[in-house]
């Protein structure tokens, strides 16, 4: 296979987090184990390095009112957020090799719920995240986020921390053949994302938290995109595990069924795909586990 070395992302924390024992229920999700079993956070991130993963994301990505409440955000947030950073900074000391840090901003508002965004108020609970997290990472991962606008309020919030920042968009998984366009769930196209990433300063651009089938598409538009404007943006994956029916009901809601197709096999062939078409970086989100990162670990850059 002739692509350029992989960089690999870590896999998603909340079913790993319930695999070691830790509680997970809606709507504080993945917060609970900060509040409950911070030990098991650091342990995930633990076993994703040993996998080999080169990146641990901060679980910080449920520490927003949308999942813990608007009273106990400010009222514990920045504790817990300190704590989120704290725990991967630990982990990623803990070994000899490089491991990156990168501070998750999730969507505010909610996942999968452009149309929640609200400009005038996005910047005051970026900036708790960014503060709490800003002393133990080392590059800033704006994920799951649905619609250009938030990609633009991550790199304003981060703007004055002087660290590097990724965005990473959510697709919408109904595209069913090659002549669709790849979209984000807000109906942008992955195209205008990937111009607005060229001017935007992002080191990389990514796509997560959609079904596996649908990235290549969304790989090879945002690589024609910067080949076209000369840019040296790097191109990411990292797909989950959900039943396709998942993304109909609200994040906080429910816990969704993950796919049991999804073998650590299955998903490393759609990664060396991802690579062919142009990703540099590749891991996994929701029910893609340290299995699958370590099958990906030795299968892509081997």
């Amino acid at each position: 296979m002739s692509v350029k070395h992989v960089l690999i992302l870590d896999g998603g924390m909340s079913r790993e987090l319930a695999r070691l024992g830790a509680p997970l229920r809606q709507p504080e999700w993945s917060a609970l184990a900060l509040m409950e079993s911070p030990d098991i956070v650091r342990q995930v991130h633990a076993e994703f390095i040993a996998a080999g993963a080169d990146v641990v994301t901060t679980n910080s990505y449920a520490l927003v009112p949308f999942h813990i409440g608007e009273e106990r955000f400010r009222a514990e947030g920045p504790s817990l957020i300190r704590l989120a950073g704290q725990l991967a900074r630990q982990a990623a000391d803990a070994v000899e090799r490089d491991v990156t840090v990168a501070g998750s901003l999730p969507p505010i508002f909610g996942s999968y719920e452009p149309e929640n965004f609200d400009p005038t108020r996005v910047q005051d609970y970026l900036g708790v995240l960014v503060e709490g997290l800003a002393p133990f990472v080392d590059v800033w991962l704006g994920e799951t986020l649905s619609l250009i606008a938030e990609g633009e309020a991550v790199r304003r919030a981060v703007a004055a921390t002087g660290k590097p920042f990724w965005i990473s968009f959510t697709l919408a998984d109904d595209a069913s053949g090659e002549g669709d366009v790849p979209r984000l769930r807000s109906g942008e196209t992955v195209e205008a994302a990937a111009e607005w990433a060229v001017g935007s300063g992002a080191r990389a651009l990514l796509f997560n938290c959609s079904r596996p089938e649908v990235m290549e598409a969304a790989v090879r538009t945002a690589r024609a995109v910067f080949e076209r404007n000369g840019s040296d943006t790097e191109i990411g994956v990292y797909a989950n595990a959900f039943e396709t029916e998942a993304d109909e009901e609200a994040a906080n809601e429910s816990l969704n069924e993950t796919r049991q197709d999804l073998t650590s096999d299955r998903y490393l062939r759609f990664a060396c795909d991802w690579a062919e078409a142009g990703a540099t970086m590749v891991g996994g989100c929701c029910g893609i586990g340290a299995a699958h990162i370590h099958h990906l670990a030795r299968g892509l850059n081997r």
